[in-house]
């Protein structure tokens, strides 16, 4: 059998065409046989030499989406001139301002019925997003006194989870009015926190994002 030379082209095509797919016609109505028709040949074995499922073909699609979110993300963390508070803030607002939001949503499933997903999501967030991004940051606000917790890294995990999952619509479904609400009391217990950084530009891209889930459902 002959070996593939170029796996790396064969995955490119993969996940371009799979995204596309997911774009035009939405996750949930997209098959592996609608990627293979669109792949120019390639076959089902050939996808399945890379991934075992669909869903896996998402995590690879979400991933490199998001390569470039963890780079702000570290980049915010690693700033000298911003308090931690501030940086908190700054981060809330970069994570749901960036265009590549629009487009993750747009092709998300309903995660309550992929529980892989779910739980590499929980994983990543558990992980690394709270660990070494959150917790830093808030470390750092203790240190120069615009953030007052006893337990930074417990903190960093309830945010993180509050953020990921509670609020997040393509998990419970929630209606847009059930989201604003969300959106609202997570802002309250931020600023019961003595963290006031979830302002209403924030609020609004969050019903923003909200809507374009609801759309392509």
């Amino acid at each position: 059998m002959a070996r593939n030379k170029h796996p790396e082209e064969t995955v490119n095509r993969i996940l371009e065409v799979s995204f596309r797919l997911f774009m035009e016609k939405g996750y949930e109505h997209t098959s592996i046989q609608d990627i293979i028709d669109h792949l120019g040949g390639l076959s089902k074995g050939a996808i399945y030499h890379h991934f075992r499922s669909k869903e896996e073909i998402l995590l690879a699609v979400t991933n490199r989406m998001s390569e470039g979110t963890n780079q702000i993300l570290a980049q915010i963390r690693d700033r000298t001139d911003l308090c931690g508070r501030d940086k908190l803030k700054m981060i809330f607002k970069e994570s749901v301002r960036r265009p590549v939001q629009e487009k993750y949503f747009a092709v998300a499933p309903d995660m309550g019925g992929s529980p892989r997903l779910m739980a590499d999501i929980l994983m990543e967030t558990m992980r690394e997003a709270a660990p070494d991004y959150i917790f830093p940051i808030l470390e750092q606000g203790i240190a120069d006194g615009s953030v007052k917790t006893e337990y930074p890294l417990e903190l960093a995990e309830l945010i993180m989870l509050t953020a990921n999952f509670w609020m997040n619509p393509m998990i419970f479904e929630d209606s847009g009015e059930k989201s604003f609400r969300k959106f609202m009391v997570f802002g309250q217990m931020m600023r019961g926190l003595g963290l006031d950084v979830v302002d209403d530009e924030i609020l609004e891209r969050l019903q923003e994002l909200t809507a374009i889930y609801q759309k392509h459902r």
